[in-house]
């Protein structure tokens, strides 16, 4: 009996409220690794007739969250980071070349479920809406004479997110965080508008951090 009593109570622990005094406010920082889709539509104005063949670089970003909770299990969360800068690459026929390089504005708004409030161990799935801003870009096909690309100024599509908080001491969180973003951008001839392909860059959000309830 002694040994079921004792499971019972270290079952009981990772479930019962372990903070019942903390505040509505929850501040994670996390660092996040991008990695995108790298899809696109066949590009026939430059004579490259295969799909996929335009890619956006990896890389790790830092980011910072802020959740406020609606209830103990309802919150809502907005992600912010400052402009990050990505290198543009395409296949040309099976030669690499370097279109240049875009900077982006990437918040994403998610309204979250939480299954277990106020447990050391509290899973949660969300689902959000991102707005990204391209605030700067230097797009160019490497030609004799260079050609000037541009892609769209800002891209608005939805998120999923799966991700878990572990308690490590009172109010303070361990975070694993997965998303996964919709994202896609036209490419045109920047002199004349003219649309020349569609890259879809759908990003993975892959992230690790520590947060304070407050």
């Amino acid at each position: 009996m002694g040994k079921i009593a004792a499971a019972v109570l270290l079952v009981s622990s990772l479930v019962a409220p372990a903070a019942a005094a903390e505040g509505p406010l929850l501040v994670r920082v996390r660092g996040v690794y991008i990695s995108t889709a790298d899809k696109s539509d066949a590009i026939p104005a430059l004579g490259i007739n295969s799909k996929d063949v335009i890619s956006v670089s990896k890389k790790l970003i830092p980011e910072v969250d802020i959740s406020y909770f609606i209830t103990p299990n309802l919150s809502a969360e907005l992600i912010l980071t400052y402009p990050q800068k990505h290198d543009v690459k395409v296949n040309a026929n099976g030669t690499k070349l370097d279109l240049g390089t875009f900077s982006h504005l990437p918040p994403v708004l998610s309204v979250q479920w939480h299954f277990l409030p106020g447990g050391v161990v509290n899973p949660y799935v969300g689902l959000g809406v991102n707005l990204t801003l391209i605030t700067s870009q230097d797009l160019a096909v490497p030609l004799a004479t260079p050609l000037e690309l541009e892609i769209s100024k800002s891209s608005v599509g939805i998120s999923g997110q799966l991700g878990v908080d572990v308690m490590v001491a009172p109010q303070w969180y361990l975070n694993a965080d997965v998303k996964y973003v919709t994202l896609g951008v036209d490419v045109k001839v920047k002199s004349s508008g003219t649309k020349v392909s569609h890259a879809t860059v759908d990003p993975w959000l892959l992230g690790l951090g520590v947060g304070y309830r407050f």
